[in-house]
């Protein structure tokens, strides 16, 4: 146990712990004195604790053993997002939320790490062949679509994208023939491309419709992104006083707790999905250049995690959650920007949330049981934890 504990990367937990200190400080700035979010931050404290545990209790597990059960643990997930759909309870749009007295847990979160690791065992079956159209990439991308429509019922736009993300990241590194990647990816382009002209060109149709099959509470996330110019003044509230913050916020910011927007409430959940705003704000561009420079040296870690891997099935998890992390981080400062709608994603490790912290920090012990197990080749490890592989077929 202890030459395995010498083996976690020393670098990683630092990181988390810098992170864990932004989010303290950033909730406390935002919270204190209000009388419903007063001791959010304390919260904060008892999630990371929390947090920490299940990141060294998977450290210490063999990743090798869920990728075994991954198909079983894929059936309980599934199953619980259709749960959700009769007994979730409804948060800022999104029915996604199953309640436990006063704490609330969001399966569709916990999903995200359940799909890496059954789209992870599945491409490690493949057992290096080159994945083929209707055999390989139409079944994996079953795998992902079935949850993804089951989330976008329950109205949450945000976790039901990532599931798409994650599925491209792990078929572009999952041997992929060329020709079908470039094929995926016009076809992704243009589906993109002819969205967004025909939002803009029949915004009223499209409004109507949206209206009508009760799905109004997109158009409030699109409008202001799409076309501003058309987005109802409650609709434009959110990000345009976010970009008004973030440039206030100038290169060094307006100081700790001196935040005008975020101090006054202009910016909604500045907390939680909008905390990115109280960083820019506060502490300027170089703070919010420090922020991401974490978020960088924490994906180079993982990714030479994946390198040093000589285990099949490890990369393959790992590259799942550098796509999971890299879209959450990117899709939550992006709207901010102007640059992605407003989903509701939680900017990681940072916002207040147990579950979205939780499964994160998880994700992060799942990489670290690769850096321990992942050293021993599959020939070397005990029956007990062996899994097999097709035979390449000829």
């Amino acid at each position: 146990m202890l030459q395995k504990f010498k083996k976690i990367d020393g670098v990683i937990v630092v990181i988390l712990a810098l992170l864990m200190v932004v989010s303290i400080f950033a909730i406390y700035s935002v919270t204190y004195g209000r009388s419903k979010l007063d001791g959010s931050h304390e919260s904060m404290i008892k999630f990371y604790i929390l947090g920490f545990i299940a990141f060294f209790g998977i450290t210490f597990i063999d990743y090798r053993l869920l990728v075994k059960y991954s198909v079983y643990i894929y059936g309980a997930g599934v199953v619980l997002l259709v749960l959700v759909s009769f007994i979730g309870e409804e948060q800022n749009g999104a029915q996604g939320w199953i309640k436990f007295g006063t704490l609330g847990f969001q399966p569709a979160e916990l999903f995200k790490l359940i799909l890496i690791l059954f789209l992870g065992a599945m491409l490690f079956r493949k057992n290096k062949n080159q994945l083929l159209f209707w055999r390989d990439v139409v079944p994996l991308s079953m795998i992902a679509i079935v949850p993804f429509v089951i989330v976008i019922t329950q109205n949450d736009l945000g976790n039901a994208l990532s599931y798409l993300v994650i599925l491209v990241g792990l078929l572009w590194i999952g041997n992929i023939k060329f020709t079908h990647a470039l094929l995926g990816l016009v076809i992704i382009g243009g589906a993109a491309v002819a969205g967004i002209m025909s939002y803009i060109h029949y915004h009223d149709n499209i409004k109507v419709f949206l209206t009508d099959i009760g799905r109004s509470h997109w158009i409030e996330r699109f409008d202001p992104w799409l076309v501003p110019e058309k987005a109802t003044a409650k609709a434009s509230y959110h990000t345009k006083n976010a970009k008004l913050a973030i440039a206030s916020g100038g290169m060094s910011g307006e100081g700790y707790m001196q935040g005008n927007s975020v101090q006054t409430d202009r910016v909604p959940y500045t907390y939680s999905d909008s905390i990115f705003v109280q960083i820019a704000e506060e502490f300027g561009f170089v703070g919010s250049a420090l922020v991401l420079l974490l978020y960088f040296i924490l994906i180079h870690r993982m990714i030479l995690i994946a390198l040093e891997c000589r285990d099949r099935a490890g990369p393959f998890l790992i590259v799942g959650i550098v796509a999971m992390m890299l879209y959450q981080i990117f899709e939550n400062i992006g709207a901010f920007l102007g640059l992605m709608p407003l989903t509701g994603i939680t900017l990681p490790f940072i916002s207040y949330g147990g579950t979205s912290l939780l499964i994160n920090m998880a994700s992060i012990g799942l990489i670290m049981s690769v850096r321990l197990h992942g050293q021993e080749v599959e020939e070397d490890l005990p029956k007990s934890t062996r899994y097999s592989a097709p035979a390449k077929q000829v």
